[in-house]
């Protein structure tokens, strides 16, 4: 017995966030997850540019790389893990981390980027507070070894 597949469903239930964007970069898709993790509904994201969740100096390096990944067809973050920083819609810092897919039309050429984002901020200020208190046992060490 087959049943259908309810992509809806699908976009709701799923825990990271996918976001959709067309050729010049406006959000196309938000889901529920992409709501939770940067504070925009639907209606606010919808037809915005990333930019709204973009820190402003990343937006050139971030832009760059979109619009060589359309005019190419090419992205090297379908299979590899990009972590970047990101916003939140009150303006706290976020790390995300993501893979990209392409969508094309039936003549092979880029249409749209989908990105599957998940929210490492937590995980990324574990690590970073285990390496200061590594270094700072370091330091203790070497002080005490010096005595």
């Amino acid at each position: 017995m087959s049943t259908a597949l309810d992509l809806a469903q699908l976009m709701d239930a799923v825990a990271d966030a996918i976001v959709v964007c067309d050729k010049a970069g406006d959000i196309a898709l938000w889901n529920p997850a992409a709501e939770r993790m940067f504070g925009f509904t639907p209606d606010e994201a919808m037809g915005q540019s990333l930019d709204i969740i973009i820190p402003e100096r990343q937006r050139q390096r971030h832009w760059d790389g979109y619009n060589e990944t359309m005019r190419t067809g090419v992205t090297r973050y379908g299979t590899t893990l990009l972590r970047v920083p990101a916003i939140h819609k009150d303006g706290h810092a976020l790390s995300i981390a993501f893979t990209v897919a392409l969508l094309t039309s039936p003549a092979g050429e880029p249409t749209h980027i989908v990105s599957v984002i998940r929210d490492e901020t937590a995980r990324w200020k574990e690590e970073r507070d285990l390496r200061k208190r590594l270094a700072d046992a370091e330091t203790q060490m070497k002080a005490a070894s010096q005595a």
